[in-house]
């Protein structure tokens, strides 16, 4: 007999989210299982220097102070806890887990589930052939020059559900894809077995939506301004079907609001196109579909499957070097010219090893300032080295405050912000795949018995489908120039080196234009910053959305780059700006909603 609905309730997105979600959610409607996501790659890089210095500290200590207080309500009412705060020591924070409880007299379970470090065997498997080609570029890591210090696979959700039939009450992973908490806990909860592909691709659609918190309920999205309760917008629930559609929710007391909308910005965040991998099962999101079922529930279905790949992701970092950023003010006039003789000033008798200097202008003066603000634009200077020792001889924020009486007029610090003095470590990225055959993946129990995760028996390629790019429409009969906002949502963020932007419209009669208009072309007249970079472009009808992906423009990745928006999470809102012609009679529907 089929269970009902699994209501899986996210509180966490990214170490460093809100510390009071655990409590907000404990606090909250019923829930059967909590989700917690901490290992953003910009995080994993952190978190691979410091488990190198410390490994009894690889873990997310933070996640421990976030739950310390509900262990005993966790056990009250039997509500389960996934979590990758295990980060580079799942086991580490396991033990730690149940030693607290222990403390508390609370009987929990706890398991951990390992295998994705690959660093060890990086040896063996370069030795046994295993090239671990870049995803972009194609090349051997042999060619890389740097010293890997962290290589972790992606595993999927099926040691989470071992875990969790053995009786597991939390589940500490390391780097499982993020969407595996959710679909994990799922495949625990109905019972599916490793061929149902169809059930778990509507969880890792699922898990898909809710896994970066706040952000599939109004946070982080274009049309914040209509959604009530952002000065705290809740977290997001997925009830999960046996068949595995859902309803995305979230707890009704919260701020925040769950809309198609909403839901759509985040299916369309950091995903390489309507393909979207999974080492448990390949989703299609193009035949996904959305149903607003009622205020703050939204229906998911149509997903599609096939086999997963046979291969997994690996995310392997080494130190590249190290870097120091400092920020300064420049008042109009002569903006330009100003941050030019700084520029010089600063560049001159450079020390030996410094490989990079880039001074980035913030903003643009107005040309007739109603305040001294409106004159001002902040400059980012960010110099870079492979070693601390020329850096430190740089002495950046000394050097720049040494010129106050012999550089520009109008030139400042914030004195109230303490200036950058040591040099930070820049963490390389560098994305490959394995056979998933070569990766052990374990769910470790709490009396140390060890389940031991079959890579799946069925695999199959999947590529990115190919679409062409929109034939030239016939001019609309009026059309008035307006920012692409004006009628479009949009969301962007980080695929290693890559960064992709989803582009949709709430309105079915404005697909057609937007499909029409928004061309490779158009997109590389409308940011110069991508003209000469390799784009891919896809459409997803039944979202009415285009999505792109800009290669190459985060550089190696968002741990490396020396770009201020490091992992690219205003590209969307950039690109929203940008003005181009829209027919009237779309901007006049938007206008007439707005008022209204």
């Amino acid at each position: 007999m089929a269970r009902g609905p699994i209501r899986v309730a996210n509180f966490s997105g990214y170490l460093g989210d809100r510390f009071t979600a655990v409590d907000e959610a404990i606090a909250g409607d019923p829930v059967d299982v909590l989700v917690g996501d901490y290992l953003a790659e910009i995080t994993l890089a952190a978190l691979a220097a410091r488990y190198r210095h410390d490994p009894a500290k690889g873990y997310v200590g933070y996640f421990l102070d976030q739950v310390r207080p509900h262990l005993a309500t966790l056990a009250e009412r039997g509500i389960k806890v996934v979590t990758n705060a295990g980060g580079f020591h799942p086991a580490g924070l396991a033990a730690a887990l149940r030693e607290l409880a222990s403390r508390q007299r609370v009987p929990l379970r706890v398991a951990h589930i390992e295998g994705d470090n690959v660093l060890p065997d990086l040896p063996r498997l370069r030795t046994d052939g295993h090239r671990f080609e870049h995803l972009d570029t194609g090349q051997p890591l042999d060619s890389w020059g740097l010293e890997p210090i962290a290589a972790n696979a992606y595993l999927g959700g099926w040691g989470i559900a071992a875990a969790l039939a053995d009786g597991a009450d939390i589940v500490v992973c390391g780097r499982v894809t993020d969407a595996s908490l959710a679909a994990g806990a799922a495949a625990w909860w109905h019972g599916w077995g490793r061929g149902d592909w169809n059930a778990m691709a509507g969880a890792v659609a699922a898990g898909h939506i809710i896994e970066c918190g706040s952000q599939a309920v109004g946070g982080n999205f274009s049309g914040f301004t209509h959604i009530p309760g952002m000065t705290t917008p809740g977290f997001p629930i997925a009830e999960i079907a046996a068949d595995g559609t859902s309803v995305i929710t979230k707890h009704a007391r919260d701020g925040g609001a769950v809309t198609v909308d909403t839901v759509t910005a985040q299916l369309v965040y950091e995903i390489q196109g309507p393909t979207y991998l999974n080492p448990d099962v390949t989703v299609h999101l193009d035949t996904l579909r959305l149903t607003a079922l009622g205020r703050d529930r939204v229906g998911v279905c149509g997903v599609t499957a096939s086999p997963p790949p046979p291969t997994t992701k690996v995310a392997a970092f080494a130190q590249l070097g190290f870097g120091i950023v400092d920020t300064v003010f420049v008042t109009a006039p002569d903006v330009n010219d100003k941050i030019e003789l700084l520029r010089a000033q600063v560049s001159k008798d450079l020390p030996d090893g410094v490989d990079q200097l880039e001074f980035t202008r913030l903003g643009t003066a107005a040309t007739d300032p109603e305040s001294q603000w409106d004159a001002t634009v902040a400059v980012r200077v960010a110099a870079t080295a492979r070693e601390q020792e020329p850096l430190v001889r740089l002495g950046l924020a000394r050097k720049l405050a040494s010129l106050y009486l012999q550089s520009i007029p109008g030139f400042f610090h914030d004195a109230d912000a303490a200036p950058a003095t040591k040099p930070k470590p820049r963490i390389d990225y560098w994305p490959a795949l394995l056979p998933q055959a070569a990766v052990t993946h374990r769910a470790v129990l709490d009396d140390g018995r060890v389940v031991r995760i079959d890579p799946p028996a069925d695999t199959a390629l999947s590529e990115q489908p190919r679409h062409p790019e929109p034939a030239a429409a016939p001019p609309a009969t009026a059309t008035r120039s307006a920012p692409l906002g004006s009628v479009a949502y949009a969301r962007s963020g980080d695929k290693g080196g890559n960064c992709n932007v989803g582009v949709w419209v709430p309105e079915q009669r404005a697909w057609p234009w937007l499909r029409q208009a928004l061309s490779t072309e158009e997109l590389r007249r409308l940011l110069p910053e991508v003209k000469d970079l390799d784009i891919v472009r896809h459409e997803l009808p039944t979202l009415r959305a285009v999505h792109f992906v800009l290669r190459g423009l985060l550089g190696t990745g968002g741990s490396a780059n020396t770009r201020v928006d490091q992992a690219g999470k205003a590209v969307g809102e950039y690109l929203r700006a940008k003005h181009l012609p829209i027919p009237e009679e779309l901007l006049t529907s938007q206008e007439h909603d707005a008022a209204h």
